[in-house]
């Protein structure tokens, strides 16, 4: 089930959190099959809760975590490591709702009128010299 939510990149992601939890499930298996420790009520609570609660606490943070990463990856543009604060860095994959802009966008800027040309056009037949007119 856990591979339906999550793809492998993101469980890859999660490991620094599922590497403890199997190891507190060691301790919590080999506790009850071995007890190094007095058999008594109090002392058997005590040290299965700090082994359980800190264990289901782990395991709610990791699964907000990777459903964290499961929608950042499909909102968020997704730029190569290191990338993604430098200013004209290109994303590697758009999320699905900002490639609509990035299209209006191009559109936009395709679609630019002819206005927007011609004072480059103006400023560069001032700078020409063969083109200028003698006043004298």
């Amino acid at each position: 089930m856990v591979a339906k939510l999550f793809d492998q990149d993101t469980l890859l992601d999660l490991t620094v959190n599922i590497i403890p939890l199997v190891i507190i499930a060691f301790f919590v298996v080999a506790y009850v099959f071995m007890s190094p420790f007095e058999t008594d009520p109090l002392t058997t609570a005590v040290q299965f809760g700090l082994l359980i609660i800190p264990f289901v606490l782990l395991a709610v943070l990791t699964y907000i975590a990777g459903r964290a990463i499961v929608n950042s990856e499909e909102n968020v543009d997704q730029y190569l490591p290191g990338q993604a604060s430098m200013a004209d860095a290109e994303p590697v994959e758009r999320a699905p709702e900002n490639s609509k802009e990035v299209n209006a966008d191009a559109e936009l800027e395709s679609a630019s009128s002819p206005s927007e040309q011609a004072p480059d056009a103006v400023a560069e037949a001032e700078l020409d010299p063969s083109t200028a007119q003698d006043t004298s």
